[in-house]
C-alpha cells in the first residue's frame, strides 16, 4: 500500500506542477513547434499533445512475431490491436481512452506539456508528463486465488517524464524515465516472481529525410530486476513515418507485442521481432 501511495503522490505532484505559472515560456520566447510528427513514437508517447479542441483517433496494430513463411512472417499469426481517442483540453493538456485486445485492457491516459522548448534556447528542451490507469478485464481466475480476488487487482498505473529536444529542423530525440505499479502480478508458490513496483527507461528519435517522410527509432528497457527465471527483454524498434495535415502513418519492426507501456516493459520475454503499424487521424 505504501508503494501505491508513493506512486499516486508523485503523479499528483507532477500534475500540480504542470498547472503552475512557472511552466509558461518566458515572455518574448517562441515555442518550438513539431518536435515530433505526432504524439506517439512506435510504442511510446512523445512530448506532443493535440491542440485545444483537437480530437485524435489512433489505431495501433501488432502482428505476430516473425517466424516462417507459413504464417507470412507473422502477418497471419495472432495480432494485438488498440483503438483509442485523445482530446486536447488545452494546447498543452491531453486526455484519452482506449481498448486493447490482449489482456482485455481498458486505459485512461493523460499528458501535459510542462515546458516547451523555445527557439531562442532560453528553454533548451521540452518536458512533458504522461500517465495512465489501466484496467484488466479478464476473468478473476487470472489474478491468483479467487478467494482473495478483489477488483482493485485489475488495475495498473504508469507515470513518466518525457524530455525532448529538436536539434535541427529535421532531427529530434527524447528520453523518458518511467515508474509503474501493478496491483497484482504473477508469483510462484515460493512467493517469488514479478515485482509490483518497477522502473523503466525509454529513448527515441526521429529524422525527417525528405518531404513528409521520416525515420523513427525507439528503445525501451526495464530497469528493475525480476525474481523470475526469464528476465523481461528490452525493446528495439525502427520504422518509417509519413505525415499529412490530417493523418500520420507509421510502419515498423519492433520486439514488444504489447501496446500498453507497463505491460510491454514487464512481460516481454522474447527477443524476436514483429511488424506493426500505427495510424493517427486528426479531426
Amino acid at each position: 500500500m505504501k508503494k501505491i501511495l508513493i506512486l499516486l503522490t508523485l503523479s499528483l505532484f507532477l500534475s500540480s506542477l504542470s498547472a503552475q505559472d512557472a511552466t509558461k515560456t518566458e515572455e518574448g520566447s517562441t515555442p518550438v513547434r513539431f518536435t515530433f510528427g505526432t504524439n506517439m513514437l512506435i510504442d511510446n508517447q512523445t512530448v506532443e499533445t493535440p491542440y485545444k479542441g483537437g480530437l485524435q483517433m489512433q489505431i495501433q496494430h501488432r502482428f505476430s512475431q516473425i517466424e516462417t513463411y507459413h504464417d507470412l512472417y507473422g502477418i497471419y499469426g495472432s495480432a494485438n490491436t488498440r483503438i483509442g481517442l485523445n482530446y486536447g483540453i488545452t494546447d498543452r493538456l491531453m486526455v484519452g481512452a482506449g481498448t486493447t485486445k490482449d489482456y482485455k485492457l481498458q486505459d485512461i491516459q493523460w499528458k501535459y506539456l510542462i515546458l516547451p522548448q523555445t527557439e531562442d534556447n532560453k528553454m533548451p528542451v521540452s518536458l512533458s508528463y504522461y500517465g495512465n490507469i489501466v484496467f484488466d478485464l479478464r476473468s478473476s481466475d487470472n489474478f491468483g486465488p479467487e478467494a482473495s480476488f478483489k477488483d482493485i487487482h485489475r488495475i495498473s498505473y504508469f507515470t513518466q517524464l518525457i524530455v525532448a529536444r529538436k536539434f535541427t529542423e529535421k532531427i529530434s530525440a527524447q528520453i523518458a524515465p518511467s515508474l509503474f505499479y501493478f496491483n497484482s502480478v504473477p508469483v510462484n508458490s515460493d512467493n517469488r516472481g514479478y515485482k509490483n513496483l518497477n522502473f523503466g527507461i525509454s529513448a527515441g528519435a526521429r529524422a525527417n529525410l525528405f518531404g513528409s517522410h521520416s525515420l523513427i527509432l525507439e528503445y525501451d528497457r526495464l530497469l528493475t530486476k525480476q525474481e523470475t527465471e526469464k528476465q523481461p527483454k528490452p525493446n528495439f524498434g525502427i520504422g518509417w513515418e509519413i505525415n499529412t495535415a490530417t493523418h500520420t502513418f507509421q510502419v515498423f519492426v519492433a520486439q514488444h507485442n504489447q501496446i500498453i507501456n507497463q505491460v510491454g516493459l514487464l512481460y516481454n520475454t522474447s527477443d524476436k521481432f514483429l511488424v506493426g503499424f500505427n495510424i493517427t487521424v486528426r479531426f
